[in-house]
């Protein structure tokens, strides 16, 4: 038991450690994914301050394999989604809308459905409500893992990768269509 402590508080610090503060996320359930209330506005990240995005790819919902790579030279907004969360519901609809206005620009849209108990209910919801821009079925949070330097980890979140492929911006929690149309402006404005 006595060999055990110092492990058992250092696990405990860890976890204070995440889920304390302004940018809380809720690790206390059991490893699992849960809408968290978060600040609406995201950081935009500097030009000089970006770091490259880690590879990532997988299944996309309904089938097929797809890759990051795919996304060499365009802007891209990577959402975090699922239809079991309440605000994504509301942000996937109108994410549509951007994407309808600005996906001849090169600015690529990617969903990520996690947490999703069954494929089934991710589709139906894409469908019906007509999304159109492609959604990876990741129902253990593989990308997000990826994304560890990032909080992508609520849900939702949104990431928005410049033609660099760097990472531009983060939003934690549901993003307003002006906010993701105006880093969208400044980053079609770069180079």
């Amino acid at each position: 038991m006595r060999r055990m402590l110092p492990a058992v508080l250092a696990s405990a610090a860890l976890l204070t450690g995440c889920s304390t503060g302004a940018g809380a996320v809720d690790v206390s359930n059991g490893g699992q994914f849960r809408f968290v209330a978060a600040t609406p506005a995201g950081e935009v990240i500097p030009e000089g301050d970006r770091a490259s995005a880690p590879d990532f790819g997988g299944t996309l919902l309904g089938g097929g394999d797809w890759n990051s790579d795919e996304l060499a030279g365009q802007i891209a907004v990577l959402n975090f989604w699922g239809s079991w969360c309440p605000p994504c519901r509301v942000e996937t609809p109108q994410f549509q809308e951007v994407y309808t206005e600005v996906r001849d620009e090169d600015v690529a849209f990617v969903g990520l459905n996690v947490k999703e108990t069954d494929e089934q209910f991710a589709q139906a919801f894409v469908d019906s409500e007509g999304i159109e821009f492609p959604s990876l079925y990741d129902p253990a949070g593989e990308v997000a893992l990826a994304f560890r330097d990032y909080p992508a980890n609520a849900i939702p979140s949104t990431i928005v990768l410049d033609r660099e492929g760097r990472v531009a911006a983060v939003y934690t929690g549901e993003v307003a269509q002006d906010d993701l149309r105006a880093v969208l402006d400044r980053l079609l404005g770069e180079g």
